[in-house]
């Protein structure tokens, strides 16, 4: 690393980590340079120098969101010299869609995945991926952009099978769609302006699942790739599930007809 030794990383790093955060221009170069795994980056937004050159350039090429933000909001997060920028450390270790699907297959299995579009609760995300790995999916599929970020609570919640499930971080999600789509996933969008029971619709086979957002659902755009919708009945006043629920349900769904069909 140019500029800073091995033994004098770690020893920067022990000085500038603060619960889930790095905070620190050389920092958090230093960190992605380093392969430490980062959910997103927030950065001073009047900030302009080589070093920010550096760091959105790194930071694009490994994918990482960059958002930002006024100084009012950095100095909220951390009483520290954060220099204009802070990078939320991630919970896991991200896969790759396009590698691990193969490796599924390679396998003799058939692919179950569960792909989340832009949830913000974290304990539903938490609580989908104690389902998912219960049930036997494969992985869940995130948006980069959008969605809650997998922290300490998020890893609570699911009593640990964020770490034993793969989670797949991917830029374009309507691209990861249209993937497993070509590559033989049935893709059901769970969705209350589905005409179809989810007992009804054929979910055997490669299945992949999309689960929208609490406030607004499935994106239309989501909605239009998906081979099939499907709807749990609604008999009493209220309208619609925990979207935590309503994957449960239909990951159990799954488990029933790949019994059946065995």
């Amino acid at each position: 690393m140019k500029g800073i030794t091995f033994e004098g990383y770690f020893e920067l790093m022990e000085r500038t980590v603060e619960n889930e955060f790095i905070f620190g221009m050389r920092p958090v170069i230093e960190a992605l340079k380093a392969g430490t795994e980062v959910e997103k980056i927030l950065l001073q937004n009047s900030v302009r120098s080589p070093q920010t050159h550096e760091l959105t350039s790194l930071a694009r090429h490994l994918g990482i969101p960059v958002q930002m933000v006024p100084l009012e909001k950095l100095n909220r997060l951390t009483k520290r010299n954060h220099q204009g920028v802070l990078a939320y450390t991630a919970q896991i270790t991200y896969q790759k869609l396009a590698s691990l699907l193969p490796m599924i297959f390679e396998a003799g299995m058939e692919p179950f995945m569960l792909i989340l579009d832009k949830l913000t609760d974290v304990r539903n995300i938490g609580a989908i991926a104690r389902t998912a790995e219960a049930s036997g999916a494969h992985a869940i599929v995130l948006p980069s952009r959008g969605s809650a970020l997998i922290n300490a609570d998020a890893v609570k919640t699911s009593t640990g099978a964020l770490h034993r499930i793969n989670v797949c971080r991917e830029d374009n999600l309507k691209t990861a769609i249209t993937f497993l789509k070509e590559s033989g996933l049935k893709v059901a969008a769970i969705t209350e302006k589905a005409a179809v029971n989810y007992w009804e619709a054929d979910l055997s086979g490669p299945v992949a699942l999309i689960l929208g957002s609490e406030d607004v659902g499935i994106s239309e755009e989501y909605l239009k790739l998906a081979d099939v919708r499907v709807k749990m009945p609604m008999l009493g006043e209220i309208q619609s599930l925990n979207v935590s629920v309503a994957a449960g349900v239909a990951c159990y769904e799954i488990v029933r007809q790949r019994q059946i069909k065995e």
